[in-house]
């Protein structure tokens, strides 16, 4: 901890160095809780110090933090860590923290999980604590080089990198194998496909593609990774929306089209990651988007489709180079205000750490953004699927990193489902969009 010459805490020293009786025991009793708060310690004396975390609750057979935090005070006597669970939804945490955090004040937490969008927003305004200094440049190097971008702001680092999502396509292999077909690599493979499995296996009920789209931030995922399979963006370097208007058009077009042919069941577009895994994983569908965690569940001793998933690339379409998936997750930041940034820093760095990311990696689905361990040999024979989830999440692309990202993920939704629903056309929404969007970041600027 780097101490300023006119802080309280050495004006203080001074002071007390000239008034006092026996100012040299003073000095020195001072320049003793110096040292302890520059070395990260609560100063001695002064009573146990309290850190409030606070994340999402961690679902799976067994909760790793609770462990990870006991661990943590042992390494640092006098402090004491207190987790606090949040509501499950993004929506709702978002939500705490912007009132909770605007107000400025007493913060009520010290560290907080933040899904990758919003380090920038919280950066922007000021409620993160700027961690560059406290990171050392190699560390970063370990994470998954997309963690580390949604986690930088104007050269700044604002956030530590947790926990890895990138979009796959899962794919039933033991149909694909039936029918001598490899995973499709665009989606007209994808939809010849579905229609000659459902053809040989006669069955009706059996579901083509599964996605995300009910009106949420799922789908503005999916209609991302349907950009850039189009070899277009939602965003360029220059902040304009859909910057290729006719392919923006097309890509939307096709995720209408997937819903219209019945290659994709109209309860799609209401739908979510959950729903949608429940349907793949009781065998009503062959191929399934989704994140890393399905993996782990559907090849439970009890799924009705234990060894027989595959996962691969999302598939392109005809303008697209290769399929790419949206890259997420959750990142570690510090309050800005709080009273212990040292001691939060350390916690941020702890529970990030490469011996952390294991323990969370083996306890829960829940992938880490630490790439050597993908290939570790503790935690291979549990999680098989690693190293081709390594190659796919190289592949990854972020969501555009911007302070405005959720104002244009809620202006974007209702428009994105309108498509899908078929109710707008590809082109009136993306050229109307363009219009409001524009609109509102020239009122923000």
């Amino acid at each position: 901890m780097r101490l300023d010459h006119n802080s309280a805490p050495l004006r203080l020293a001074r002071f007390a160095g000239r008034r006092a009786a026996g100012g040299l025991i003073v000095v020195a009793l001072l320049a003793g809780a110096l040292l302890a708060a520059a070395c990260g310690r609560p100063p001695a004396g002064n009573g146990p110090v309290t850190l409030v975390f606070k994340h999402a609750k961690i679902l799976g057979p067994t909760d790793p933090v609770a462990d990870l935090l006991r661990k943590f005070e042992a390494s640092h006597p006098g402090v004491r860590v207190k987790s606090e669970s949040l509501p499950w939804t993004t929506d709702e945490q978002h939500q705490y923290y912007v009132v909770n955090m605007e107000g400025g004040g007493t913060p009520a937490f010290d560290v907080l999980m933040l899904d990758v969008i919003w380090v920038p927003e919280f950066a922007r305004a000021g409620w993160l604590l700027d961690l560059t200094d406290h990171v050392p440049r190699a560390e970063l190097a370990a994470h998954f080089r997309s963690a580390v971008e949604a986690a930088t702001f104007r050269g700044r680092v604002w956030a530590l990198p947790w926990i890895m999502n990138v979009g796959l396509l899962y794919y039933r292999k033991d149909l694909l194998d039936k029918y001598g077909l490899r995973p499709p690599e665009t989606y007209e493979e994808l939809v010849g496909q579905v229609h000659r499995i459902r053809v040989g296996e006669r069955d009706v009920g059996l579901d083509g593609f599964l996605w995300q789209g009910k009106q949420y931030e799922g789908l503005v995922v999916n209609a991302l990774e349907a950009l850039w399979a189009n070899g277009t963006s939602l965003l360029d370097g220059d902040g304009r929306l859909f910057p290729d208007p006719a392919r923006a058009e097309e890509a939307l077009a096709d995720l209408r089209m997937l819903i219209a042919t019945g290659v994709s069941p109209p309860w799609v577009t209401a739908a979510d990651e959950e729903l949608t895994r429940r349907a793949f994983g009781n065998g009503r569908a062959v191929f399934l988007r989704n994140w890393p965690y399905v993996l782990d569940l559907l090849q439970q001793p009890e799924s009705p489709v234990r060894g027989r998933i595959g996962i691969a690339a999302l598939p392109r379409h005809a303008h697209g180079i290769g399929g790419a998936g949206s890259t997420g997750g959750a990142h570690l930041g510090v309050h800005r205000q709080t009273r212990h940034p040292e001691l939060a820093a350390a916690l941020v760095r702890f529970l990030t750490s490469e011996e952390a990311q294991r323990t969370m990696a083996g306890g829960v689905a829940l992938n880490p953004t630490r790439t050597a361990l993908y290939r570790d040999p503790a935690l291979l024979p549990s999680h098989p699927g690693f190293p081709e989830i390594y190659r796919l999440t190289l592949a990854g692309r972020p969501r555009p990193v911007t302070p405005y990202y959720l104002m244009l993920s809620a202006t974007l939704q209702p428009e994105l489902s309108a498509v899908i629903v078929g109710i707008k056309s590809p082109r009136d929404m993306v050229r109307q969009s363009r219009a409001r969007v524009a609109h509102m970041l020239r009122d923000l600027k």
